[in-house]
Order: C-alpha cells, then sequence, then structure tokens
C-alpha cells in the first residue's frame, strides 16, 4: 500500500514541563502522593496540552459508524439492520452515549463511514462513506488498499474540521468486534481466541464460530503484515476512518479519549504507524469485552474506570470524562500549602 502522507506526531517527552507539573501537583494541600491516579492524570493531560494549566475545551464525542461483511458469516448475535437503527437513536439523542455526552456537555457528531443505509442530512450526521459495508474478510480483504487511504483521509479530515482540544472516541457497526479482534491479533502478537468474545451476546458455541470463522479471515489474509495493509485486510470503515482521527488528533496534540475494545484496536493500528500516538491517549474503562484487557495490556495502558460494561458507542469514554474535567480542576484551583498558609510536613 503507498503510504500517503500521516500527520507528524512528536515526541512530547519535556522533562522541564514534566518538573513543573509535579512540582506543581505536590503541592497541593494533601499528604504527599495522596492525589493518586487523580495527580497522574492531571500531569498526563498538562504534558498532551503542553502546559502546566491544563483546560480542557470544547470536547467532541465521534462515533463512527459502518457495516461489516463478515456478519454474514454469523459474527453476532444482532442483525446489521440495528446499526443504521442505532444511528437514527443516536441522532434522536436516546442512546446511551448521548445520554452522557447531554450530561456532560460534550458535542456529539456521528460519522457514516460504510453503513448499509442512505441516510437524509441532519444535525449532527456527518457523510464519509466509503461504500456500503467492508467485504467478508473470511473471504479475502476487507477493503482495497484505496479504500482504506480513503477512510484514513477522511478520519483526518473530520478532526482538522472539529474544534476543542480533546477527542472521544466512539463507533457503532454490527459485527465490528471480529475485526478489533483480528486487528489485534495480527498487530498484538495475540492469539485470536484470547481476544474474541460474545460481542453483541453469543453463548459459548457462537463465540466458538465466531473464533474458528477469524481464524479463517487471518489465515486468508496471512500476507498482510504491514499496520495499514493489516487495517486494510482486517479492519472495517469506522475503525479506519477512528484511525485517521487519532492520528490528526495526536498530530494537533488533542487529549485522545479511548473508549472500548473496538476504539481501542484503532488506537493501536494508530501506534504501529506513530508510536507517540499512546502519549496523547486517556483509555476511559475497562471493557466486558473478552479482549478489552488483553488488549490494554498491548498497549500498556491504564483505563480510568471498570463498570463492566459492553455496551461501546463511547459510553466508557462520556463516563469517564468527569474525572479528566476534575483533575484539571485540582491541578488550576486547589490551593498550595504555600498560597493557603497551611504547614507542610516536617
Amino acid at each position: 500500500m503507498s503510504l500517503f502522507a500521516l500527520p507528524p506526531i512528536a515526541d512530547l517527552t519535556d522533562p522541564a514541563l514534566t518538573a513543573a507539573l509535579q512540582h506543581k501537583i505536590s503541592r497541593k494541600t494533601v499528604p504527599h502522593g495522596a492525589l493518586g491516579r487523580l495527580a497522574a492524570l492531571a500531569e498526563r493531560l498538562g504534558t498532551i496540552l503542553g502546559t502546566t494549566e491544563p483546560r480542557l475545551d470544547k470536547p467532541q464525542l465521534v462515533v463512527f459508524a459502518a457495516d461489516h461483511g463478515i456478519t454474514a458469516r454469523g459474527v453476532s448475535a444482532y442483525p446489521s439492520d440495528v446499526t443504521w437503527q442505532m444511528v437514527g437513536n443516536f441522532l434522536a439523542g436516546g442512546a446511551a452515549v448521548s445520554v452522557l455526552a447531554r450530561q456532560h456537555g460534550i458535542a456529539q457528531t456521528v460519522v457514516d463511514c460504510g453503513v448499509r443505509r442512505d441516510f437524509d442530512a441532519a444535525p449532527g450526521l456527518h457523510i464519509a462513506r466509503i461504500a456500503p459495508g467492508t467485504a467478508d474478510m473470511s473471504a479475502g480483504p476487507a477493503m482495497s488498499a484505496a479504500q482504506c487511504e480513503q477512510a484514513v483521509s477522511n478520519g483526518i479530515a473530520l478532526v482538522k474540521a472539529l474544534p476543542g482540544n480533546a477527542l472521544l472516541l466512539g463507533e457503532m457497526g454490527i459485527g465490528n468486534t471480529s475485526p478489533a479482534s483480528c486487528l489485534a491479533a495480527r498487530l498484538g502478537g495475540i492469539d485470536v481466541a484470547e481476544v474474541t468474545g460474545a460481542g453483541t451476546g453469543l453463548d459459548a458455541a457462537g463465540i466458538a464460530r465466531k473464533t474458528a470463522v477469524l481464524r479463517e479471515a487471518l489465515a486468508v489474509n496471512a500476507g498482510a503484515t504491514e499496520p495499514l495493509a493489516v487495517l486494510a485486510a482486517l479492519g472495517g470503515f469506522e475503525i479506519a476512518t477512528m484511525v485517521g482521527a487519532v492520528l490528526q488528533a495526536a498530530s494537533e496534540r488533542r487529549v485522545i479519549v479511548v473508549d472500548g475494545f473496538i476504539a481501542s484496536s484503532a488506537v493501536l493500528v494508530a501506534s504501529k504507524l506513530a508510536p507517540h500516538v499512546l502519549q496523547r491517549c486517556v483509555f476511559g474503562h475497562r471493557s466486558d469485552e473478552r479482549g478489552h484487557a488483553r488488549l490494554l495490556q498491548c498497549l500498556s495502558a491504564e483505563p480510568l474506570i471498570d463498570m463492566g460494561l459492553r455496551v461501546g458507542e463511547g459510553s466508557g469514554a462520556a463516563l469517564a470524562w468527569p474525572l479528566l474535567e476534575s483533575s484539571c480542576r485540582i491541578i488550576n484551583e486547589m490551593a498550595s500549602f504555600e498560597s493557603a498558609g497551611v504547614s507542610d510536613k516536617g
């Protein structure tokens, strides 16, 4: 695959900024170390945004939606029609992630990356369709190299047009745990059985069938080993568009709030293209989808919360969002020992 121009993503390592952030946090009016992971989160946000006064501005939650040819092999408990029906639910504000985004004042955009349904123009809907669903990856590549490039480019262009300094990742696509499992297996060097779970609700026999189908897909596409080639062979249009969005957000030093298994698989691909992507990521939660814990381990990621969710949509990212806001308030608004006139330990 021809490597088109990917956005530049620099190393954020800055010892002076790190020292300044750590000093500022250490002077807050609590016993040393008492802020725990909240302090670590504040330091990460300051590092991403390049300041000792990190502030989150105009957060954008993007739900990337597409259908998948692999669903013809019975890998999902739900029919593909649910994808377009849920797009309507997002736009109407009735989905779980829509409720949470509304609660926390996060703008929601839904992107048609390749749904098997034409949509009328609607507020909050962005059309970036490549085709009405990918091909069946158990029979050959899910998409062509050109389709994959276009999807990634669409994600880059989308983020360029969005305001704010934080991007929350969401997705919708019946069958999309299957490409996520294959991407994790191929790029993470993990046996696919370790990262194949119930998805929308398969029983044990269904998971066994799904695993067998995914082994077929991996075998058929054994020649795909480079990140973009793997994405084309084993990915989905929404995942590829998300990869582009992640790369552009990372280039702009936006905070990237990662949702569950599918979003993490997109981040895995992006990190193989540009390792410094991971410096910009905050992993919102650990999904109950079987492969997510293993994938987080592969990414050396520690999620903020674990609520046993298996919703997708960006719901875990939105649920974790207040923790990011709180960490910014702590570092910016909490008194220091000096300003409060409180004695530090001797």
